[in-house]
């Protein structure tokens, strides 16, 4: 398998494409919806049938490579791994909103080294390597206001938030992003928010309770803009973004180091997850 980490960029694009059409194909028509942890939490036959594509994209490209997929689980284990969300946003697309995207990573060793986040409606691609990010092809930079100018993009509160931190913790802290920041958006796509910072269209963004298909592409894409990515387990620091549970993260030049302190106490309070 090539090492080179702008082919396996190059294979991320690729696979997102790939899928891109039937996807497109399937937006804003009818569509059965099923759920998974709670009745926020939805998923369509879409998604299943996306991440088919995709597989079969990323392990012709790299044979013996595996795939770790948000509806298929772990295909095995090897050097080189894919972390793939066939659909990040399903809510959005299930009901017609154009937030939603594709997401893949590459992990080698351990390491994530490329990736790509594709929004097929707006035809937009975000994508890292060791050499930098890009949209659409062009060299990205994140650059980032601070509070109170910056606007925050989030997917909070769902119920899961309500679960995991309280009612009143978690809606305290809907009160204080609404106080402390110009706009608070709340999405329902982690992995495009991530992109956004990245590209300069937003500041800050935040979760909780994240998988690694939620954050490790777009986590790269915000990184290697030059943004930055704080992860927590539990509230402890973790290097790895694609191994964090809760994490804050922002474009270049604000710190934005109150969230980060609150996101990381509620961390730590977080009663331990399996």
């Amino acid at each position: 398998m090539p090492r080179s980490s702008a082919d396996l960029r190059s294979a991320a694009e690729t696979a997102c494409r790939a899928v891109a059409p039937q996807l497109l194909d399937a937006f804003r028509s009818d569509m059965t919806i099923t759920t998974k942890r709670d009745a926020h939490d939805v998923v369509t036959v879409h998604d299943r049938a996306a991440e088919v594509t995709i597989t079969a994209s990323l392990t012709a490209a790299f044979p013996g490579s595996v795939v770790l997929g948000e509806e298929g689980g772990s295909t095995g284990d090897a050097s080189l791994r894919w972390i793939v969300d066939p659909i990040d946003g399903t809510a959005n697309f299930a009901r017609g909103l154009a937030y939603w995207c594709v997401s893949i990573a590459a992990e080698r060793d351990g390491e994530v080294v490329a990736g790509a986040v594709y929004d097929p409606v707006a035809d937009h691609m975000f994508a890292a390597d060791d050499s930098g990010a890009v949209l659409d092809g062009t060299p990205m930079r994140s650059v980032a206001l601070a509070e109170p100018d910056a606007t925050v993009l989030t997917s909070f509160p769902v119920q899961q938030d309500l679960e995991l931190l309280g009612e009143d913790a978690a809606l305290t802290l809907l009160r204080d992003l609404t106080l402390r920041y110009r706009h608070h958006h709340s999405t329902g796509s982690g992995a495009l928010n991530l992109a956004h910072v990245a590209a300069g269209w937003s500041d800050v963004t935040m979760g909780f309770a994240t998988h690694p298909w939620d954050v490790a592409a777009g986590a790269l894409v915000l990184q290697q803009a030059g943004g930055w990515f704080r992860g927590f387990r539990a509230g402890t620091p973790t290097a790895a973004a694609h191994r964090a549970e809760d994490y804050v993260a922002g474009g270049g030049g604000a710190t934005h180091d109150h969230l980060v302190d609150r996101v990381q106490r509620l961390s730590a309070a977080i009663t331990p997850r399996g």
